[in-house]
């Protein structure tokens, strides 16, 4: 099967993100969201290697080699809910093959002894974060539909999953659900989380960047768009 991460791929892919250090930079965040969502997780694993390579040349910090380590775990755990956990776990799998004992973890890191009203709580308040003026369509959809569905986004997917910010920043939760959903062909919720992004804190040219990634890698790998990728909106309401 064709390499599709390429050194020049993640080199060009790593410079379209306006500002950031090998560390702070989402790029592979994004990248190895995409792929796994692609369905193409044999290709994490090279963009894990990538970035790690690049931090150990900036530094011998083993704190900042497993924060990347992480980052990237996470990024994928989180991506599950939107791309599948299937894609996640074989992304997790073909990812743990070639991670540094030394950058393993071996306890969980959310906690597991809070009372599900706090993710109730914490979900509803990172919901309306992310909506902003949408907020009671959204959760009303979400609740019409299906009202386990409208529990379990707001409970265990907002709450207990993205909610967990010990590793990625809220800012860049949005990023990689836009790349999982961008990979998916998911149009609704791509913009959906396009805005959830802005009124995180980024700017157009951000979140432009970030679609743009998540389109190459998706369209590297195989993903038709059926009615096209939403655009990036001028103006948000509620931004923070």
């Amino acid at each position: 099967m064709t390499v599709l991460a390429t050194s020049s791929f993640l080199t060009h892919l790593k410079s379209l993100y306006p500002r950031g250090d090998c560390l702070t930079n989402p790029w592979y965040i994004i990248t190895s969201v995409a792929f796994c969502a692609s369905n193409r997780v044999e290709e994490v694993p090279r963009v894990f290697k990538y970035a790690l390579k690049d931090l150990q040349a900036e530094n011998d910090k083993l704190d900042d080699h497993r924060l990347l380590a992480r980052k990237v775990r996470d990024a994928l755990f989180k991506a599950g809910m939107v791309a599948g956990y299937a894609r996640t776990i074989n992304s997790l799998v073909a990812l743990h093959e070639v991670m540094p004992e030394e950058l393993r973890d071996t306890k969980t890191l959310r906690r597991t002894d809070i009372p599900i009203e706090f993710y109730e709580k914490t979900g509803g308040a990172l919901f309306r974060s992310i909506y902003g003026e949408t907020t009671e369509s959204v959760q009303g959809l979400l609740d019409t539909i299906y009202p386990d569905m409208g529990w379990f986004s707001n409970t265990i997917g907002y709450g207990m999953t993205y909610g967990f910010t010990d590793i990625l920043s809220p800012l860049e939760t949005s990023y990689i659900l836009v790349a999982a959903l961008i990979a998916s062909d998911s149009p609704r919720q791509i913009q959906w989380h396009l805005d959830g992004a802005r009124r995180r804190g980024a700017t157009i040219e951000e979140a432009r960047t970030v679609r743009t990634m998540s389109m190459e890698v998706a369209a590297l790998s195989g993903i038709q768009w059926r009615d096209g990728v939403p655009e990036v909106k001028d103006f948000i309401e509620n931004k923070q």
